[in-house]
């Protein structure tokens, strides 16, 4: 990907054919999670370094029948800047600053690695396994917001 801000939709768009090819429906809630961390990293990558990056992103399905489908999806965005990521805390009104933040609330396991030239940061998200939901209130209440479909 180029560094250009346009490149994440264009993420986004072959991540969401990825994802239908690999049996995972646009409308499944990991397939929307995925989405939203792609353009996050993808962001990160390219308007923060001003280089290019490489989007990767694989499939493991898990060892057992129990939940068919099950398993874990990586992704990866690699660029060639050698500086780490960090997570900030934007303060109310401020537009940037809260990628990292919600990678961290949204994949369950996410950091990155410094390669020869550059680095990967990366993020996985279990597939098969439930995804939070508010029990009681609306959604403003809960750690995880709900899409509003209306």
């Amino acid at each position: 990907m180029r560094p250009d801000p346009a490149e994440v939709g264009r993420a986004r768009r072959w991540a969401r054919t990825q994802l239908a090819s690999s049996g995972i429906a646009a409308d499944e809630p990991t397939a929307e999670v995925l989405i939203l961390l792609i353009s996050e990293l993808v962001t990160n990558a390219v308007v923060h370094t001003g280089r290019p990056a490489v989007l990767r992103m694989r499939l493991v399905l898990g060892p057992g029948p129990e939940v068919p489908g099950a398993g874990t999806v990586r992704v990866e965005v690699r660029d060639r800047s050698e500086v780490t990521p960090q997570q900030r805390h934007a303060a109310g009104e401020e537009t940037g600053g809260r990628g990292l933040e919600l990678v961290d609330v949204l994949a369950d396991r996410w950091g990155w690695d410094m390669e020869e030239t550059g680095k990967s940061v990366w993020c996985e998200v279990d597939r098969g396994t439930p995804v939070p939901m508010p029990l009681q209130g609306d959604a403003r209440e809960s750690p995880y917001p709900l899409p509003n479909r209306a």
